[in-house]
């Protein structure tokens, strides 16, 4: 690799069996409501619905 190449950062999108959806990664995340989470390397997003913090995973799949 050439010293002036930037290195590429990977994001990976991981389904949790019985949970939630992980990225991992250089991730800027815009929702709905346009709020913008940057600089961010780990998210949890919810896959079950439950979740009280939306968008978010929240663990409420384990109750």
């Amino acid at each position: 690799m050439e010293n002036n190449q930037e290195k590429k950062t990977e994001t990976v999108v991981e389904v949790i069996e019985g949970g939630p959806l992980k990225i991992t990664g250089n991730i800027v995340f815009q929702d709905i409501k346009r709020d913008i989470t940057e600089n961010v390397t780990e998210l949890y997003l919810c896959r079950c619905g439950r979740s009280s913090n939306k968008p978010f995973c929240d663990d409420s799949h384990k109750k």
